[in-house]
């Protein structure tokens, strides 16, 4: 465990050292652009892994991305039109894709971006015209700091067309719908988005370990504390995914809904003189009691 301020890059080292004794050599390492330094692929390679990572897009891909033709690169994903090249260098190799539905709703965020930017410059030109003072979330809300600024917008010599296309050109940047991965292993363009994609599966599981399961926060506790408390979790999130892969009406439910209806539902036993115990469920809904009636828990 690390402080929770630690970035990935420094927190990769402290991880990757705790486990490599338990890899063999030629282990495929897989992480995110957060820890993609040349110190990390280094230690990996000093140790005769591969490695599979993705890579921050900067003004160097524009060229790739201005000559990227869909007539020529390979279609990887038809359902989301996701298409890919392959550029081979001699110390590693960079697997370069194209999907149109990651471009749709990146240009729908910066499309909500430019619209949100407009109404925040109107919002001010309209308190500079009424010469009122600027609301709190435009100022320094510091007692100790004292500045003098002033506020002027564009919006006096421009139409909302026009500012609207200086917010595009500025926010719009030529390379939504693009993303990149490096290996020094040679995939196929398919097996590098699969493997890739993976990752996020374990990325998934620790969100809802937080978010769903709702494991206490860790920082504070000790160690035994915080490994029973991750065990648990992970007993919890494996009881819940066995249930999915069991029952196909919930196997698109989030974890947090079966983990509710299962909260919800009660067991009574009651005793009799005889020595038998009935068991009286209570509080039923579409889930639980889907999930009582198929293990056999209710005739």
């Amino acid at each position: 465990m690390n402080r929770g301020n630690v970035l990935d890059l420094q927190h990769f080292p402290d991880t990757y050292n705790q486990v490599k004794s338990k890899l063999k050599i030629g282990s495929l390492i897989v992480f995110d652009k957060g820890a993609n330094t040349v110190d990390n692929i280094k230690l990996i390679q000093e140790d005769k892994m591969t490695y599979l990572t993705s890579m921050k897009l900067n003004s160097s891909d524009d060229k790739i991305i201005e000559s990227f033709d869909l007539e020529i690169a390979q279609l990887i994903d038809p359902e989301k039109n996701i298409y890919g090249i392959k550029i081979v260098k001699p110390s590693s190799i960079k697997y370069f894709y194209f999907s149109e539905s990651l471009q749709e709703k990146q240009l729908e965020a910066r499309a909500r971006t430019v619209l949100k930017k407009l109404q925040e410059a109107k919002e001010i030109q309209e308190i500079i015209i009424k010469n009122k003072k600027l609301p709190k979330k435009f100022r320094i809300n510091n007692e100790l700091i004292e500045i003098d600024y002033s506020f002027r917008t564009k919006l006096e010599e421009l139409s909302d067309e026009e500012a609207i296309e200086l917010l595009k050109n500025s926010i719009i940047n030529g390379r939504e719908g693009f993303f990149c991965l490096k290996s020094n292993k040679n995939l196929t363009l398919e097996e590098a988005l699969e493997i890739y994609r993976e990752k996020d599966s374990i990325e998934k599981i620790f969100d809802s370990l937080k978010n769903e399961i709702q494991i206490k926060p860790l920082r504070v506790w000790s160690d035994n504390s915080i490994y029973g408390a991750i065990l648990l979790g992970f007993i919890a999130q494996l009881f819940i995914s066995l249930m999915r892969y069991e029952f196909d009406e919930i196997k698109h439910r989030s974890t947090k809904f079966i983990k509710k209806s299962l909260k919800n539902l009660t067991l009574t036993i009651k005793f009799v003189k005889s020595g038998i115990k009935n068991y009286i469920f209570a509080n039923f809904d579409k889930i639980n009691s889907l999930i009582v009636t198929k293990m056999g828990t209710i005739p």
